[in-house]
């Protein structure tokens, strides 16, 4: 919504700008101290621009760097999460292989009431 009168504020302005801008430049061909005046003017804006561009450039640089850290550190902790979803997936299988045949009971570590022989290793050992 504010949009529209930015834009219509800047085409004022521009509008407003384009015939003093002519008259500048019409008193500076003609009074030699007007001119000396604007053109020191000119320099000292010319260098705060300069100046307003490095100290931008210098932010941005440090706002780039931050995000190259932010982003390393994200892969860091993105690996180290594979490592551990690799080691969890190792103890699993590895869980799953040895109690492959003792069911549910094997797992647990349950008595069943009459075990049948042979069916898992407690019910040897007893």
């Amino acid at each position: 919504m504010i949009l529209p009168f930015v834009k219509l504020g800047t085409l004022a302005l521009r509008t407003l700008a384009k015939p003093i801008a002519s008259k500048l430049k019409q008193q500076a061909g003609v009074h030699p101290r007007f001119r000396e005046l604007i053109v020191n003017l000119a320099q000292v804006a010319g260098g705060a621009i300069v100046f307003e561009v490095q100290r931008s450039s210098r932010s941005e640089a440090k706002k780039e760097e931050l995000r190259r850290q932010e982003l390393e550190a994200l892969r860091r902790k993105g690996e180290d999460m594979a490592k551990e979803v690799d080691l969890l997936k190792q103890k699993l299988s590895e869980i799953e292989k040895n109690s492959k045949g003792w069911g549910l009971s094997g797992i647990l570590h349950l008595k069943e009431t009459n075990p049948p022989v042979g069916r898992h290793p407690a019910a040897i050992s007893s």
